[in-house]
């Protein structure tokens, strides 16, 4: 099942998307839930039963926002491809490179991808989210697959001077509008836990990115367990699993966005995220 958040018209909800169409599930509960990452700490998504009669939007009627538009946690990995830690020139670490990202910046499907007025150095970072349902504490290697609710795509967008400027990322991964959340979150029961996902970025519609989930350093199971040592997982919580080689930083010549570049992030079983970019 695809899950989303959206606008229709001056009203923000959420639902499932049904063949071209798409379910108000806040409606469809009688306003029960605030929100997608409320639905989610109360009911187990795998047990819907939704249908094509329960339709109350086309999907070109919505305006989709960033899956989970307002998660208590955004904690992403870095350095966490094989490829990826190459280009940098650094070396694998024995436990995950972590940071973290505000909701303020994210974007959803189509919305505009906000290149600031401070820097011309915005990058492209093509990533598989994953979604938390079930919340916890120190949860094992074992477990983690049963604390996820689902997967979406992520482009974690960089401003890269302000990036690189300190010894900290966070200011270059934080610029309001830069991360790209979407188009759906897929859920758990569609794909096999531990099944191999192929990632692939495009801007312009040329590859930049392409890899699969099998050469991540540390896998999903891994990244819920290390994580959730140091932080107790909410529902809602998201955890960007990190970007394969291939950024633009790192190419020969440079390659930034630029205003009217489109950057596509597809993920097999999972879908496609689109948006173009704006200079402010």
């Amino acid at each position: 099942m695809k899950l989303v958040s959206f606008r229709q018209g001056e009203t923000e909800s959420f639902g499932a998307v049904i063949n071209n169409g798409v379910v108000d599930l806040k409606k469809k509960f009688n306003n029960e839930f605030a929100d997608l990452k409320t639905f989610l700490e109360r009911v187990n998504v795998e047990d819907l039963n939704i249908d094509a009669n329960d339709v109350h939007f086309s999907f070109e009627d919505v305006s989709l926002l960033p899956v989970i538009p307002n998660p208590e946690k955004i904690i992403c990995v870095g350095l966490n491809y094989h490829a990826h830690v190459e280009e940098c020139g650094e070396k694998e670490t024995a436990t995950p490179v972590v940071f973290f990202r505000y909701a303020t910046s994210q974007i959803g499907h189509e919305e505009n991808l906000i290149l600031p007025k401070e820097s011309s150095n915005l990058d492209f970072e093509g990533e598989i989210a994953v979604v938390i349902g079930k919340g916890g504490r120190r949860i094992s290697v074992e477990d983690a697959y049963d604390h996820i609710a689902g997967y979406a795509c992520y482009n974690d967008g960089s401003v890269r001077d302000w990036q690189l400027r300190t010894s900290q990322w966070g200011p270059g991964k934080n610029f309001d509008g830069t991360g790209g959340f979407g188009p759906w979150m897929v859920t758990r029961g569609e794909i096999n836990d531990g099944e191999v996902l192929s990632l692939e970025t495009r801007v312009n519609g040329e590859v930049m990115q392409s890899t699969t989930t099998n050469l991540l350093i540390f896998s999903i199971p891994e990244l819920i367990a290390f994580i959730s040592t140091f932080t107790t997982l909410k529902p809602g919580d998201v955890i960007v699993t990190g970007t394969p080689g291939g950024v633009g930083l790192k190419r020969e010549p440079q390659l930034f966005l630029k205003d009217g570049d489109v950057v596509e992030i597809e993920v097999s079983k999972i879908g496609t995220l689109r948006n173009t970019v704006k200079a402010e």
